[in-house]
């Protein structure tokens, strides 16, 4: 019996190749979102595991500070050329194609990282990666399809979960991998595990998630990344999201650059502290996205959610230089989590709403793309502020930048009539 094939129908057709009718998506897929949560948190567990240590990876062959960051960056480079294009496909061929593609090629990625012997054989696996890093789009893409937009921030708070998990598990057990002397750390470990947890995830997406792209859509015309681009920023309500999104992220990333850095330098920590952090930062976002979002969204509005998130993330990094000890630590990056809660999932919903059903992988795509060109700004602009200007030079540059974010947060224009909802809704 194939993945297609659905019970009860004598010739093999799914739900999806069913005309799409008032509640018939949401009846049949809502069931699957379970399972997308358990495939995406899986998947992000990976990532975690690699993503802390990677400046541990890089010291280890001698990288510079400004080495570090571009490693950093490396995949979110790669990832802004490539994410469009993945959003278009998972328009055109559907949301499991994407994903299967894309755990494929992050578990043979993981593989590379996991034996490079040398600082080329880093930069070139996570290049890799973020070529093939359609994930998180299709994901987006694939709650956008089964959601009413009244109820898409928690949606999208399901993501954002995933990601808070993922980043609970997987620093904890890359530290506990690699040990907390840098000199003697097992820095293989985690890239092997990395690999073992995408493929569990693609047998997932391949075994029991079903295809949620609504039947019957109108094709849509081929176009560059940079006309979907340019498309996307002719709306005026998108096109302020978007930059609302490139701002906070460019802060945040050039944050999760850094610190690692920075907390070797302020407290002497190793990679398990490190870790720690991280794990902490994921609890207090997993909290916000998987449980509380939702109710917070039906009372205040995503709009909002979005300006109080970025108040947060600005008063975290402005805390975070006067961080001496453990317990203003502990306060500055608890507003960063609490603050990247409330605002990713708001600012994810608010622009799927601003998107036609037959667009949503596009319009998420490109949403994807310009928050990787924040990841590949962020960390090189953050590196270099490390490096000329001292170690708290960073935090207090994003801070700016998400004052600006809020600022542009305040009255968002509505959203076009273009983005009409889908008709299943």
């Amino acid at each position: 019996m194939g993945p297609g094939f659905s019970p009860g129908s004598e010739t093999g057709s799914s739900v999806n190749d069913l005309p799409l009718v008032p509640g018939a998506v949401d009846a049949y897929h809502l069931s699957s979102m379970p399972v997308l949560f358990l495939i995406v948190l899986i998947d992000l567990i990976g990532f975690g595991l690699v993503i802390p240590l990677l400046p541990f990876y890089a010291e280890r062959f001698s990288a510079t500070p400004q080495q570090v960051t571009i490693l950093m960056a490396t995949f979110s480079a790669m990832q802004m050329l490539a994410a469009p294009i993945w959003g278009r496909l998972s328009d055109r061929a559907g949301r499991r194609v994407v994903l299967m593609t894309s755990m494929s090629a992050a578990a043979l990625a993981y593989l590379w990282f996991a034996f490079a012997d040398a600082l080329w054989m880093l930069f070139a696996a996570r290049a890799l990666a973020g070529i093939c890093a359609g994930n998180i789009a299709a994901a987006q893409a694939y709650i956008a399809d089964v959601t009413l937009p009244e109820k898409r921030a928690r949606g999208m708070g399901m993501i954002g979960a995933a990601f808070g998990l993922g980043f609970i598990i997987g620093p904890a057990l890359g530290g506990v991998l690699a040990g907390h002397d840098l000199a003697t750390a097992d820095l293989r470990a985690p890239g092997l595990l990395a690999c073992g947890l995408s493929l569990v995830a693609l047998l997932g997406v391949l075994l029991v998630l079903k295809e949620s792209l609504p039947a019957g859509l109108p094709p849509r015309p081929r176009k560059s990344r940079l006309a979907a681009l340019r498309d996307a920023l002719a709306r005026k309500s998108l096109a302020r999201l978007l930059v609302v999104f490139f701002l906070a992220i460019l802060a945040f990333g050039g944050m999760e650059a850094t610190f690692a850095l920075w907390a070797m330098a302020q407290f002497g920590w190793g990679p398990a502290q490190i870790g720690y952090i991280f794990t902490y930062i994921g609890v207090l976002s997993a909290v916000m996205q998987g449980g509380l979002i939702g109710r917070l969204t039906a009372r205040f509005g995503e709009e909002k959610l979005l300006v109080a998130g970025l108040a947060l993330i600005a008063l975290g990094l402005l805390a975070l230089p006067a961080a001496h000890d453990l317990p203003v630590l502990v306060v500055a990056v608890s507003a960063l989590a609490l603050g990247m809660g409330a605002m990713q999932p708001s600012l994810n919903s608010l622009i799927s709403r601003r998107a036609g059903a037959e667009e949503q992988g596009e319009v998420l795509g490109v949403a994807q793309s310009v928050a990787s060109l924040s990841r590949v700004l962020g960390p090189l602009f953050a590196g270099a502020l490390f490096a000329g200007l001292g170690r708290d030079s960073p935090f207090l540059a994003g801070m700016v930048l998400v004052v600006v974010a809020t600022a542009l947060s305040w009255r968002l224009p509505p959203a076009a009539p273009s983005a009409a909802p889908r008709p299943a809704e």
